[in-house]
């Protein structure tokens, strides 16, 4: 079977992973009963991810005849003679539409229906949501039929349930195991005292004659007695002794001399806290003088790129230029993008040759780059945050940005002190998608 990508626009590229099968028509019939029938329907709309009565109605609203799809037998007819290339050019208008994200292009879409009857199309790769055009005559039709739900989303928010029920359980037991442990070692300490007072007051009684003769005095003074009298059979057991090793004697001497000293250390505080301040003033100094240095740099690069000057000869510039390989690649980010507002996926492909001369040396560059990227998009006041995860997969389809280090970078920076930023839970469905289609390709 032909097979051909998805999309118009990714006609010419070789490497391109999502395909459909080619359209094949048959026109069957004659006179008013002659039809069209799209022969491999279902297989187009199994590739699409949207059931084909969606695709056959949608030939019938555009060309203005009636359509129908057989769910039993699998077959798709149009009323009326209809060439293969015109089917064809609805079916690219349909995937625009109706199967392509807005924000990166990619095909692998949800289709979404809100609770005030609004078709939304929700990516798997950039996380973008689309909202579709309901003035179309195909979305009262979708309305009407909606998608099946995928059975394994819900198996898996099953799943999730139960394993947080499990844990709940799991901490509840837990609980109960200590509290259980706990009492049963009052009970225990609780026996022991109990054991311990007929001894003591036995040896007593032989010791002090019967208790008929004296009158017995109160209990707590029973027990305060015998507590004294434990205490002492203890202490005469124990038998004391000075250590005279050498090592004991040295801990002694050193433990006089700390006491002797302490007044001098006290003392001597105070001129460590006038160098800590003196410090810090080098520090700012130094830390300004860093800032500036960098602005002059970005500030280089931008007047080089309004010169026009090519990719190579503005990455060899930067080489030659003393400052650290980080702060090359971070400014160079910035000259490219600073003042963007808007639509960075499509600045990034209109100046993904700079990018790519950049991080064409070394692997080890590509790191730089996507610290460049985290490191402006944290800091910028335009949307450089939310369209990170457009950002990112321009560049993986430019061939600038390799799999292996992106996962890195997300991987390290969740590990880092700032895994708490935006920009992971911004990047994260790009990232999960970029996982997800490396098992796929493993399995295929």
């Amino acid at each position: 079977m032909a097979l051909q990508n998805i999309g118009a626009g990714n006609s010419d590229d070789a490497f391109y992973r999502y395909k459909m099968p080619r359209m094949i028509t048959k026109i069957e019939g004659r006179g008013n009963g002659i039809k069209t029938n799209v022969v491999n329907m279902v297989d187009i709309a199994k590739a699409l991810a949207r059931p084909a009565s969606y695709t056959t109605k949608y030939f019938g609203c555009e060309l203005g005849a009636q359509s129908k799809f057989d769910e039993k037998t699998g077959t798709s007819h149009v009323n009326g003679a209809h060439d293969t290339a015109k089917l064809a050019g609805l079916l690219e208008i349909f995937i625009k539409k109706y199967v392509q994200c807005y924000g990166c292009g990619n095909p692998e879409t949800d289709i979404l229906i809100t609770k005030s009857q609004m078709i939304q199309l929700k990516c798997a790769a950039c996380g973008f949501v689309s909202d579709v055009d309901m003035r179309d005559k195909l979305t009262t039709f979708i309305i009407k039929n909606p998608p099946e739900v995928k059975k394994g989303s819900k198996d898996k928010k099953a799943m999730r349930r139960a394993e947080k029920e499990r844990l709940k359980e799991g901490e509840m037991a837990d609980e109960e195991q200590k509290k259980l442990k706990k009492e049963v070692i009052k009970k225990k300490g609780t026996s022991s005292s109990k054991d311990g007072a007929p001894k003591s007051t036995s040896s007593r009684k032989k010791a002090n004659g019967s208790d008929e003769d004296r009158a017995s005095p109160p209990r707590s003074q029973i027990d305060e007695k015998n507590e004294a009298h434990d205490k002492e059979d203890v202490d005469d057991d124990i038998e004391w002794q000075t250590d005279t090793s050498l090592e004991a004697a040295r801990q002694r001497i050193q433990e006089q001399l700390s006491a002797v000293t302490a007044d001098m250390v006290m003392l001597s505080t105070d001129e460590p806290e006038k160098e800590e301040k003196t410090r810090t003033k080098v520090s700012d100094n130094s830390e300004n003088g860093n800032f500036l240095a960098y602005r002059t740099l970005v500030a280089e690069v931008k007047a080089n790129l309004n010169k026009g000057v090519e990719a190579k000869e503005l990455v060899s510039h930067l080489a030659a230029l003393p400052a650290s390989a980080q702060e090359k690649m971070s400014a160079l980010y910035e000259a490219l993008f600073e003042g963007i507002e808007k639509g960075f996926a499509k600045e990034a492909i209109k100046k993904k040759n700079y990018l790519a001369a950049a991080v064409a040396e070394e692997e080890g560059l590509q790191l730089l780059l996507l610290c460049a990227i985290e490191e402006f998009s944290c800091k910028s006041t335009s949307n450089a945050l939310k369209e990170v995860a457009l950002v990112l997969k321009a560049l993986y389809d430019a061939d600038v940005l390799e799999e292996e280090h992106m996962v890195q970078w997300y991987q390290k920076g969740l590990k880092g002190d700032n895994k708490n930023s935006q920009i992971w839970k911004n990047a994260q469905p790009f990232i999960e998608w970029l996982q997800n289609a490396e098992s796929e390709s493993d399995e295929e």
